[in-house]
């Protein structure tokens, strides 16, 4: 009986385990709108380059001089790298254009479509909302 219980224990917290990074996940629709585009310009202030998503965050100055932080989510790392991307190709202080689709509860916050470094001109997919082109 012991080891019944004990067997059971396991099991459930193996199950429990397996799980969490599959609730950790979300698909593309259900935080953002592929019919509300964004194009914001701005100033990389971090990148978190993890899984299950990258995620990127830039400062963005708007008409009057009042600068708002925006965080943009992309596919996974190795998705990106078969893109193109590598964990060093956008760097604090580089100048970006994002386009993608905002969030859907329109907070400053968004699924990048694609990244263009300003430097350089040079353009990359984002991976997890290129199919959601509208």
């Amino acid at each position: 009986m012991k080891n019944r219980t004990l067997c059971l224990l396991a099991a459930g917290f193996s199950l429990m385990i397996a799980a969490t990074p599959v609730m950790a996940h979300h698909s593309f629709s259900a935080e953002y709108d592929a019919k509300k585009p964004v194009s914001v310009k701005g100033v990389v202030t971090k990148v978190d380059w993890m899984n299950p998503h990258v995620y990127f965050y830039i400062d963005v100055e708007d008409e009057n001089g009042k600068v708002t932080n925006w965080a943009f989510e992309m596919g996974p790392p190795n998705g990106l790298q078969r893109a193109g991307w590598t964990k060093n190709t956008m760097k604090i202080g580089d100048v970006v254009i994002v386009d993608g689709s905002l969030a859907k509860d329109g907070a400053n916050q968004g699924n990048a479509r694609s990244v263009t470094l300003a430097s350089t001109g040079q353009k990359l997919g984002g991976a997890s909302s290129e199919a959601q082109i509208p």
